[in-house]
């Protein structure tokens, strides 16, 4: 697979972080997160991501603080940063609206994202975790140790996939299932 320069927008985020967790939101969505969200897939465990119908659970190391995370809505597939991030997965997302928010547990805080390039349908969601070992072993008000990145883009619904897995936490979430 090749990547060209692909057209992004990015938006850089001090995640605030509360039980290890943060939402995907399509913007016609409640915020309401279906209890079938918080089992993995048992065919195809991807361990931080999970897709429910118009939101994803975006799992992170940090039990509870502020993490960078980073999310880059493009026109075409981009390159995973295979460098920089020690897990990465795939899922394919739904979008009723054309637009999505992260949001923090409890809706404390919403942020906006750019709009999705295709409008209504179908997108790849790729998820770069890195940390989550570190992450994992402490509450952090500034400074985490873990970092993230989504990057969402117009693609046919497909399977999920690991793209790559090394920190111990993510590669027990995977063989579990």
């Amino acid at each position: 697979m090749t990547h060209t320069h692909v057209a992004t927008e990015t938006v850089t985020i001090a995640l605030g972080v509360d039980y290890g967790q943060a939402y995907l939101f399509d913007d016609t969505s409640e915020t309401n997160i279906p209890d079938h969200l918080v089992d993995d897939d048992p065919v195809h465990p991807l361990g931080i991501i999970n897709v429910g119908d118009g939101v994803a659970l975006l799992t992170v190391g940090t039990h509870y603080g502020r993490v960078p995370f980073d999310v880059q809505v493009a026109q075409s597939e981009p390159a995973p940063d295979l460098g920089a991030y020690e897990d990465i997965v795939e899922i394919s997302f739904a979008s009723e609206a054309g637009s999505v928010s992260l949001h923090e547990w409890g809706d404390e805080d919403i942020h906006e994202l750019p709009p999705l390039p295709a409008g209504p349908g179908w997108y790849r969601l790729r998820y770069h975790a890195y940390g989550l070992d570190e992450g994992h072993a402490d509450c952090y008000e500034e400074h985490a140790p873990d970092r993230y990145l989504l990057q969402i883009w117009p693609a046919d619904e497909s399977g999920p996939r690991v793209v790559k897995s090394t920190s111990g936490r993510h590669r027990r979430w995977v063989q579990a299932c």
